[in-house]
């Protein structure tokens, strides 16, 4: 037999009963009954019942078994008592009558409980990440986490795609985000950059002839932590494609992340087919560009009916012409406690308030700003946005430019108060026509909005005699219940174009050549039309684990102060580290 086990803790059934056999795992937990020992043995693939009684030899050892000791146990396979089977275990129709024992790994107390799923301080949780990582829930999503990217793999190789790797080490690159440097000992002063991105490789790759390429790659950014999104890095399931407009690479991803979600979606529904809603239309529609689509609210534009109404506060903001009032239909939602009550979380978010108009039975408006604007007026919004007795519509007034999120903050607010966001389904949709570039209100300059690598709808055309801000771009992102999944462009692979656009963000050709020479020199000698996508791999996972924090579905994640808690990163250099590498530390004063 071999020295540790002749099966896992997860593989014994009925079939097995009359044999000896060996296991080795983790003590799970002990129960005392009457004197007769019950001890829960589990490992990676499962957990088995294994009882040790007076009459047994091992019984003096088994007494002094404590939560995750790591024992190995001989004995033999028996059928449990009548009525004591556990049909939530594939091993729950056997036990083990155990006649020997054997500590291979003896434990100290606890800093946290393996058995059970209760909460814990994440500060704990992250520092013994070891212990956290056996517990079931987690162990069981980074499993999850394995099989979506094993999926993924899968997918991909079947939609004629190659996996390259792309290089760790690169130089620094405008992503949007600060670069993580690495300073080179052989060249002095001189550093290196973890990629934010393989977006310069993958561009490259498509230069060299390879035509398709996907990778499960790591990405690295300074960027502060939040919930959605691990501080330090991050995987995408990163692609391009040569010879492809926008259709084609839509075409050939939606059956990549639809079959992925339908695959480990546990029965909930998976939209079929995507919508594809401007960026615009997401933003007057939904307030955001990454909707949750689940939520049936559609806010609108009601402006001409407060346009010289009595309502003196919107009449005056509507003589600005870009100032408009949004309504945002609340189904249900027309009783005076729950319009008090968006209007007081309207304030906690740093609003005035937030004005509403119930309609009562027989189809009258009711409220401070029915009374203001009148029977007429009230009836005309009604008959506009669809609402019906029992409904209520709360609206937003300003600069569409300033007050978007915040309007659809109030959507995604009213969808759950009201239990009108479905939770049991997944609703995938493209967002396009991504605006090529915005204004940066604090530098006073045009900047890229999304990709500065993205081609222009409309070309070296559009970027000669357009308004830069009216610019769209061939840029789209994949959203999924109110998270950006996915993102991606169709690139612009004309030099001169190239230059123009980074030349509209304030960037000279010099400083184009020097910062991407390696592309810009590419696109010199022959380059393909080419686009792609990177799609967040931790994001799906998270999604499709049904849970809402980053580290549930991470192996070694760190903590929001962008600490490794279990490995004491970051540490400080030696100084025979800091003179290998030509670096004087300049500490900010206190």
């Amino acid at each position: 037999m071999h020295r540790y086990r002749s099966h896992t803790c997860g593989a014994l059934r009925e079939s097995n009963i009359g044999e000896t056999i060996r296991l080795s795992g983790w003590v799970h937990r002990v129960r005392d009954h009457g004197g007769v020992l019950f001890i829960d043995l589990r490992d990676h693939y499962g957990l088995t019942q294994c009882v040790v009684d007076p009459d047994s030899p091992a019984f003096s050892l088994a007494e002094k078994l404590r939560s995750e000791f790591v024992v190995k146990m001989d004995g033999k396979v028996r059928r449990r008592p009548e009525g004591t089977d556990n049909d939530d275990l594939p091993t729950g129709k056997i036990e083990i009558y155990v006649s020997e024992i054997e500590v291979l790994g003896p434990a100290g107390d606890l800093p946290l409980p393996v058995f059970g799923d209760q909460e814990y301080p994440e500060d704990i949780r992250l520092k013994y990440r070891f212990l956290d990582l056996r517990r079931e829930k987690l162990h069981q999503n980074i499993m999850t986490r394995v099989e979506i990217i094993k999926s993924m793999r899968r997918r991909m190789e079947g939609q004629g795609f190659f996996e390259f790797n792309t290089p760790i080490l690169t130089a620094s690159s405008p992503e949007g985000a600060r670069d993580f440097l690495v300073p080179s000992r052989i060249h002095p002063g001189k550093f290196y950059a973890l990629p934010q991105a393989p977006q310069q490789y993958k561009q490259l790759l498509m230069m060299s002839g390879f035509d398709r390429y996907f990778q499960i790659a790591p990405c690295f950014r300074d960027e502060d932590p939040r919930a959605d999104r691990l501080p330090g890095e991050f995987y995408q399931l990163d692609v391009e494609m040569s010879f492809v407009t926008q259709e084609d690479v839509f075409a050939a991803m939606e059956p990549v992340i639809t079959g992925v979600f339908e695959e480990f979606a546990k029965g909930k529904p998976v939209s079929k087919n995507w919508r594809r809603i401007p960026f615009a239309e997401a933003l007057r529609k939904y307030g955001s560009d990454k909707p949750d689509l689940r939520n049936p609210i559609e806010m609108q534009d009601v402006s001409e009916h407060f346009r010289g109404s009595g309502f003196k506060v919107f009449a005056r903001m509507l003589e600005d012409p870009k100032n408009q009032v949004w309504a945002i239909p609340a189904p249900g939602g027309g009783s005076r406690a729950f319009c008090d009550r968006m209007n007081s979380w309207a304030q906690g978010e740093g609003q005035p308030g937030l004005g509403y108009i119930m309609w009562r039975e027989g189809g009258e408006g009711a409220g401070p700003l029915a009374n203001n604007i009148g029977p007429e007026r009230t009836a005309a919004i009604r008959a506009q946005i669809g609402t019906k007795e029992g409904d209520a519509a709360f609206f937003v007034a300003g600069d569409p430019d300033k007050f978007w999120k915040f309007s659809g903050l109030a959507r995604n607010k009213v969808g759950e108060e009201l239990n009108l966001t479905d939770k049991e389904r997944f609703e995938l949709a493209w967002i396009v026509d991504f605006p090529m570039y915005e204004y940066n209100e604090d530098d006073k300059k045009v900047d890229f909005s999304h990709n500065p690598f993205s081609m222009p709808q409309g070309g070296l055309d559009a970027l000669k005699g357009q308004d830069p801000l009216t610019i769209k771009a061939f840029q789209y992102d994949i959203t999924c219940n109110g998270y950006e999944i996915a993102s991606g462009g169709i690139r612009n692979h004309v030099p001169e174009a190239m230059v123009k656009a980074f030349e509209i963000a304030g960037y000279g050709e010099q400083e184009v050549v020097d910062r991407f020479g390696g592309m810009y020199r590419a696109f010199q000698y022959g380059a393909p039309p080419h686009g792609g996508m990177a799609a967040g791999v931790d994001r799906i996972v998270m999604l499709l684990c049904g849970t809402t924090n980053l580290r549930e579905i991470s192996l070694f994640p760190m903590n929001q102060q962008a600490m490794d808690l279990l490995m004491g990163a970051p540490s400080e250099a030696t100084t025979k580290q800091l003179r290998e590498l030509h670096v004087r530390v300049n500490l900010p004063q206190k």
